[in-house]
């Protein structure tokens, strides 16, 4: 996860530089059309076994979720400081537990609900909200949020079944499929030095997701959230380096809040676990499935 962070971190930076020039749809689209070419290996191995037992239903859907996930980071990443698109994207865990009360009829003990209002009071303090003029960007990014956060529970079912290969792979297949509509419509031809920038983008962003996917299936989400934090480090770092950008101290302040929030509800569901409980107990009315 932290190797993942640095190299996510990396391609936000190139993501920026390109995107000062083309529209985000196109270079979304092009990540992960040029992301399928680093994929090739991938899917020549597969067997028709694996095949088979795919649940494209589940990867559609993560799908569908995460090309519009990607679209509005894309534009955040146009519009706003790398370092404050990485706190942002911090929420993502905040916006799951809210979606698990919401959606699932979960429910949950006080002091992680206290986290999830520090985590969103986090946001907040980033944001300034009626201090200053809230950039369409940050907006975008507090949408991307929550639709990642269900992305990433879906991508943890599928890999109870299925390499985490093939789940970056049919996410690459599906993602590229629905951007391909909006990319035609702004489509302009990429110079060479773009074309060049945006393959060394795919494969930074195909490799990065081979590395979450594998912490994903070799240990539980919240043992791996803290090391997710390190991504705010490397972000601030590039973004300082390549563009000169450096954060607000709101941002420190807002992105430490939410770190605190997240890494408090991994504790509570680490104690949970180790007494035989739930830190999330579902109601009796509710229940799940995996599709």
């Amino acid at each position: 996860m932290v190797v993942a962070g640095l190299i996510f971190a990396s391609f936000m930076a190139i993501v920026r530089y390109v995107g000062s020039e083309m529209h985000p749809a196109q270079t979304s689209f092009m990540r992960y059309a040029l992301g399928l070419v680093f994929m090739l290996p991938f899917f020549l191995r597969m067997r028709m076994t694996e095949i088979k037992k795919a649940n494209f239903k589940l990867h559609i859907f993560r799908g569908l979720l995460h090309a519009f996930g990607v679209l509005s980071w894309f534009y955040a990443m146009s519009r706003i400081p790398i370092a404050e698109v990485t706190a942002l994207g911090f929420t993502a865990p905040v916006f799951a537990t809210i979606g698990a009360i919401l959606m699932l009829g979960e429910k949950v003990r006080i002091r992680r609900l206290a986290a999830v209002c520090f985590g969103l009071l986090g946001a907040v303090i980033i944001l300034k909200p009626g201090f200053v003029e809230l950039d369409n960007g940050a907006i975008a990014m507090l949408i991307a949020a929550p639709i990642f956060a269900v992305a990433d529970l879906v991508a943890k079912l599928l890999l109870r079944q299925e390499s985490g290969p093939a789940v970056v792979g049919y996410l690459s297949v599906v993602v590229t499929i629905v951007l391909a509509g909006p990319a035609i419509y702004f489509w302009r031809t990429p110079t060479n030095e773009e074309w060049v920038l945006l393959t060394i983008t795919a494969g930074l962003a195909t490799l990065g997701h081979l590395c979450f996917t594998h912490a994903f299936k070799i240990a539980e989400m919240s043992a791996i959230q803290p090391a997710k934090f390190v991504q705010l480090m490397w972000s601030a770092l590039v973004g300082y380096l390549v563009f000169a950008e450096v954060p607000e101290t709101t941002t420190w302040i807002g992105a430490a809040v939410i770190v605190g929030s997240i890494w408090y509800i991994g504790h509570r569901e680490a104690l949970a676990r180790r007494r035989g409980e739930d830190s999330v107990a579902p109601s009796q009315t509710s229940s799940t499935s995996t599709g």
